[in-house]
């Protein structure tokens, strides 16, 4: 997902650290499918995950020191420009829930 041209959007990031370690950028409002939301990691990349019972239940909030590195992944390589936050808006949740479901059911 390198973009080549200047990105404008901003997306909100949740920066979690996992069990072993690693850190996990959480994008909140990014349906990946059904209930999961899109995450993003050094190894793996984009993928799934579960947001209550994995993101917030398994793994704890990540310092700005822990995740700069892949901050800086993501806006310079892959081309997010991020505002991290600290948790999420449950409402603006359900919207881009609700947004995914009809864009589905257009298909």
């Amino acid at each position: 997902m390198i973009r080549d041209t200047e990105v404008t959007e901003v997306t909100e990031v949740i920066f979690r650290k996992e069990q072993d370690g690693s850190i996990l950028a959480v994008f909140p409002y990014i349906i990946h499918h059904g209930c999961t939301v899109t995450c993003y990691a050094h190894i793996g990349q984009h993928s799934a995950c579960l947001y209550d019972e994995y993101a917030i239940g398994e793994c704890k909030p990540a310092t700005e020191t822990e995740y700069r590195d892949l901050f800086n992944e993501l806006e310079n390589n892959v081309g997010y420009k991020l505002k991290v936050i600290k948790r999420r808006n449950y409402n603006k949740y359900l919207k881009a829930y609700r947004a995914n479901i009809q864009q589905y059911r257009a298909l």
